[in-house]
């Protein structure tokens, strides 16, 4: 037999080992993983584990791929610096990408770069600046301006040349720039500056200034207008946003507009000429009131208050006019419907303003007119003294007449107009002779008493020349006191002054009442 046996199953001898690396691969390749992972060869195993661990490693802290690259693009500056490769490079303060290499390119450096999908696309007219990324130099990055979007694209590979490439100003070469002379002009500029905004104005500069402004330092001045530049600078806004338009392709609109007026403008240029030499002698009236213009710009901050509450009153009435509006649009449609329901009735009173109905009327009235402003104005003095009695009846009788004498036991409790009626019907009850059972006999007042009444020498009211009398009389009970008391003088009398100007009298005052033989003591 043979050193192999077949497949019955016999003893077979170890396989010859192929020497060399073939034999090594082929030997892999023959036997299974989990022998060779079983198999006692450490330093193998470490190996693969060492270059598994590094690729790893690599990939996490680089993150990039072996043996592949990005975008890359080229730059030439005339000086790069202390520019180191890794530095960043960013678009709009954002990290695009590194610089991966910096070689010299004749008196120049030029700069290689790699940038990621945010930073593309490029086009030919991007621009790249080294800056810094600290105020006193160091730690620099590499910005980067991709270009207009109406430019071509570059493709990977591309060199930015040195016209499109700017490094910056080192602090090294301002020292140079600031020389003696230069720094005397500049500490003749800081003193200068200091003096406008320290310094008062003159009178003569006072004249030229708003009245607000007037007196004030430079520094003051600035801070006022501080106060107020934000409104400026909402209006400032607002114009910018208005000239951005509100559609597409509205400046060249714009340009292409200025285009055919320049054309007109030159087909007509002798009526042009003729137009500036009028403006100009516009403009020379017009300055010679710039005293009233100056007046007029110093009043334009009240009026566009003014204007800007009106345009805010104007907007808030709008809404409900907006709401009537739609209200009233139901209303509006039956318009139509109404004139010509209306028609019959316009035209019965158009019938009824002719000359034979209301048209005859009014023409009596036009010919009675004069006579009626006529009587109208002769009438104005009987109104004067019907006013007169008015308010004589208002202020003073009507208030007399409604006056409540006190008269102790006596006392009615009613007015002096109702008691005054009430005496007459009084009057005619006893003095009737007629009954409701005929004629019954005779009735009077009877005079006379049980009583002598004498009063104590008085004068007469408005006698001047007789010497003072004693009143007798009679009564069935003896008086117990007077009402009102009898005046010692004749009230005064006052014909000229008007009747409701005059006081009334007290009633119930101190001569109310008086003593029992009428006297005015």
């Amino acid at each position: 037999m043979s050193a192999a046996t077949g497949s019955n199953g016999g003893h077979s001898s170890p396989p010859t080992r192929t020497p060399g690396i073939r034999g090594w691969l082929r030997r892999r390749d023959e036997v299974p993983a989990a022998e060779l992972l079983r198999a006692k060869r450490p330093l193998r195993t470490g190996i693969v584990l060492l270059i598994v661990v590094a690729i790893a490693v690599y990939a996490g802290f680089s993150k990039h791929i072996p043996f592949t690259h990005g975008y890359r693009l080229n730059a030439v500056f005339p000086t790069v610096l202390d520019v180191a490769p890794g530095s960043p490079v960013r678009v709009a303060g954002v990290d695009v990408g590194k610089v991966t290499s910096i070689s010299r390119h004749g008196d120049a450096g030029e700069m290689g770069m790699e940038i990621g999908s945010g930073g593309l696309p490029i086009h030919e007219d991007a621009t790249v600046t080294i800056r810094p990324r600290l105020f006193l130099e160091g730690n620099w990055f590499v910005e980067l301006q991709p270009g207009s979007p109406s430019a071509p694209t570059v493709s990977s590979g591309y060199t930015i040349p040195i016209t499109q490439a700017s490094d910056p100003v080192q602090l090294d070469q301002v020292l140079d720039a600031l020389n003696s002379g230069t720094r005397s002009n500049l500490q003749e500029v800081l003193v200068e500056l200091g003096r406008a905004y320290s310094q008062p104005p003159t009178a003569a500069e006072n004249a030229h200034q708003a009245p607000r402004q007037r007196g004030l330092t430079g520094a003051q001045a600035i801070n006022r207008a501080a106060r107020v530049a934000p409104r400026a600078l909402r209006g400032a806004a607002i114009v910018n946003q208005a000239l951005g338009g509100t559609h597409e392709h509205d400046l060249s609109t714009l340009v292409a507009s200025i285009k055919r007026v320049a054309g007109a403008l030159d087909e007509h240029s002798s009526q042009l000429g003729e137009l500036i030499t009028n403006f100009n002698t516009f403009l020379g009236e017009f300055a010679g009131q710039s005293a009233n213009v100056t007046k007029s710009v110093a009043g334009l901050p009240g009026a566009l208050d003014n204007a800007t509450r009106a345009f805010v009153t104007l907007h808030q009435a709008l809404t409900p006019l907006r709401t009537f509006s739609l209200k009233i649009l139901p209303g509006v449609a039956q318009v139509p419907a109404t004139v010509t329901a209306l028609s019959p009735w316009i035209a019965e009173v158009r019938a009824s303003l002719g000359a034979s109905e209301l048209g005859g009327v009014a023409s009596s009235l036009r010919e009675s007119a004069p006579a009626i402003a006529r009587l109208t104005s002769a009438s104005t003095p009987l109104f004067q003294q019907n006013n007169l009695l008015s308010q004589c009846l208002t202020d003073v009788l009507i208030p007399a007449g409604n006056t409540h004498l006190s008269d102790g036991a006596n006392t009615g409790g009613q007015g002096v107009f109702r008691e005054f009626w009430y005496s007459l019907v009084g009057s005619g009850s006893v003095a009737q002779t007629f009954t409701g059972n005929g004629l019954s006999g005779f009735r009077s007042f009877v005079g006379g008493g049980g009583s002598a009444l004498r009063s104590s020498p008085s004068t007469l009211v408005g006698s001047t020349s007789a010497a003072p009398e004693v009143l007798v009389a009679r009564s069935a009970l003896a008086p117990l006191g007077s009402s009102p008391r009898f005046p010692t003088s004749e009230p005064a009398y006052q014909p000229l002054q008007p009747c409701y100007k005059q006081a009334l009298p007290q009633f119930n005052g101190p001569d109310a009442s008086g003593p029992a033989d009428g006297s005015s003591g």
